[in-house]
């Protein structure tokens, strides 16, 4: 299933299937459906008492939009990846057309971490993080879910759950669940503000928590 066109990509997030392959080198292309999704619900994130502290004291900075080809070889940056040049090419492309965004994570000048997504209506597909410092991608996350909350957003489907990603809320649902789910948000209209820092993304979930 090789090439992909921008417009086959985004009707298949719209009907709840994403590309993969096998890895870096390999040519061709696949969709997948999982059985079980994951997804970090957006009232349910959980702020543990260690990320808490980390996210008063940090002097990490974050941004969105501002490197989104670096956070994508971040994420492609590791011994197995799914992110040929195909699906590298492709999401900078979505990026370009406004579909495709990254939230980074700062020490200084450096770039540490981020995430990277695709949006429909009020959906975040989310497809990859990367860390290089020590909490950069709990911080990247905690950002990320205030920004979509202020921004309108229902569903931020991770695909799949990791222990990392159960450690924060993320739970896994049926493919029917998230099908209903997905409808729904993509009858909404969302943005995709600018982010609140680490310091003030923690008070907003301590006051309402």
């Amino acid at each position: 299933m090789s090439p992909l066109t921008l417009d086959i990509l985004l009707r298949g997030y719209a009907v709840g299937i994403f590309p993969m392959a096998e890895h870096r080198d390999d040519p061709e292309i696949f969709w997948v459906d999982p059985q079980k999704r994951g997804i970090l619900p957006l009232d349910g994130f959980h702020v543990s008492r260690s990320l808490a502290r980390h996210m008063r004291r940090t002097s990490m900075k974050v941004s969105t939009n501002t490197a989104f080809e670096a956070v994508v070889d971040g994420c492609a940056d590791r011994v197995d990846t799914w992110i040929n040049d195909e699906i590298r090419g492709l999401y900078g492309q979505l990026h370009t057309r406004g579909y495709g965004h990254s939230l980074e994570v700062w020490e200084d000048d450096l770039l540490v971490g981020g995430v990277y997504g695709v949006t429909l209506g009020g959906a975040f597909f989310g497809e990859s993080m990367f860390s290089r410092r020590t909490n950069a991608s709990k911080v990247a996350l905690a950002c990320l879910v205030d920004l979509l909350n202020r921004g309108g957003f229902s569903l931020f489907d991770t695909q799949f759950i990791t222990s990392h990603l159960a450690s924060l809320g993320g739970v896994e649902i049926s493919r029917g669940e998230y099908h209903q789910r997905l409808d729904h948000a993509q009858s909404l209209t969302a943005t995709f503000p600018s982010p609140k820092q680490p310091q003030d993304v923690v008070q907003r979930i301590t006051q309402t928590s």
